[in-house]
């Protein structure tokens, strides 16, 4: 008779995923736990004039670094990111100014009560 032995002291439920998270083509390493699904999400946001946008969000705490925007042909900025199931808020930073998705799902107010963008992840 076998018996099939396992390493309690390895983290289970966990699998490392690539978060291609438009910067500068590096994709960076994210931990989800096997019950979280991940979904893409890619965001647009129209700004022809704009020299720089960023796509801040609970999904990046809120840093205007971690997830800049890349600019298209056409003017249009985007991003892609693996986001877990729920609701997600977020802005769009054009040239530093706090800017509404007028795409997103809908709109909510943050803690601070900041009218946000809202984007359902299902």
């Amino acid at each position: 008779m076998s018996y099939k032995l396992e390493n309690v002291n390895q983290v289970q439920n966990q699998k490392l995923m690539l978060n291609d998270s438009n910067l500068g083509g590096i994709a960076l390493p994210r931990l989800l736990r096997k019950t979280e699904s991940s979904h893409r999400a890619n965001f647009f946001c129209d700004a022809p004039q704009a020299k720089q946008v960023s796509l801040v969000g609970d999904f990046n705490n809120w840093d205007p670094k971690a997830t800049p925007m890349v600019r298209q042909a056409d003017g249009r900025w985007t991003a892609g990111l693996e986001l877990t199931h729920g609701y997600h808020e977020y802005l769009f930073l054009v040239d530093g100014k706090p800017t509404l998705d007028p795409n997103a799902t809908g709109k909510t107010r943050n803690l601070r009560n900041e009218t946000v963008s809202l984007l359902a992840v299902s």
